[in-house]
């Protein structure tokens, strides 16, 4: 008896030995991957719409202004992806994406993003400019006053 259990646990384990992650995981990968693709596409395009959509944030004025500097930095330059990495090193719904990529003239764009999901859908935090909401207080970051 002790010995079949034992077969039947090396059996399981043996599929995670070649890199492929369970396809829950997988899933979850390729999810966190199409956002930072939608995040390219939003800048090669230029669009305000496609921003706040990956951003997974409110579409008002103020979310709005920040994706257009946004644009203004960034979008419009033809960029490829050459390499996006993913980790779930904050839970299964949360993690970070490192983007790798090139624009039409060989210069290089490096970033992380953190990545969450919301609702099955994946987003990158890439609005910093969120207004707190009614009724809440934003966080302090002064010392404590004794």
């Amino acid at each position: 008896m002790t010995v079949a259990a034992a077969l039947v646990v090396a059996s399981g384990c043996s599929s995670e030995g070649d890199g492929t992650p369970p396809s829950s995981a997988s899933d979850s990968y390729d999810g966190a991957r199409e956002a930072v693709e939608a995040y390219v596409r939003a800048l090669n395009s230029c669009s305000v719409t496609g921003l706040i959509s990956v951003g997974g944030v409110e579409d008002a004025e103020w979310s709005r202004q920040e994706a257009e500097r946004i644009l203004a930095d960034r979008g419009g330059r033809g960029w490829k992806v050459k390499d996006v990495r993913i980790q779930h090193d904050m839970g299964p719904e949360v993690g970070s994406a490192r983007l790798l990529a090139e624009d039409k003239t060989g210069e290089p764009l490096r970033d992380t993003f953190t990545v969450t999901q919301e609702r099955g859908t994946w987003h990158l935090t890439v609005f910093s400019g969120r207004p707190a909401e009614p009724g809440k207080e934003s966080s302090a970051t002064d010392e404590p006053r004794s």
